[in-house]
C-alpha cells in the first residue's frame, strides 16, 4: 500500500499540534476555541435543517 503523501503530512500536523499540549483533548479544545473568538470571520455556520418526519407504520 502506497503512503499518500498529504494524508501523511496532515497526520503529522496533527501530531505536532497534539503534543504541544500533552495530548491532552480539553487544552486543545481550549486553545481551538480561542482561536475561533480570534478569527470569527473564518468560520462558516449553515442554516438548520427541518426536523425529519418520522413514518408511522
Amino acid at each position: 500500500m502506497q503512503i499518500d503523501p498529504v494524508v501523511d503530512e496532515v497526520r503529522q500536523a496533527r501530531h505536532a499540534y497534539a503534543k504541544q499540549f500533552n495530548f491532552d483533548l480539553r487544552a486543545m479544545v481550549v486553545d481551538l476555541r480561542k482561536k475561533e473568538q480570534q478569527h470569527p470571520d473564518r468560520l462558516v455556520s449553515f442554516a438548520s435543517k427541518p426536523a425529519r418526519r418520522r413514518k408511522t407504520a
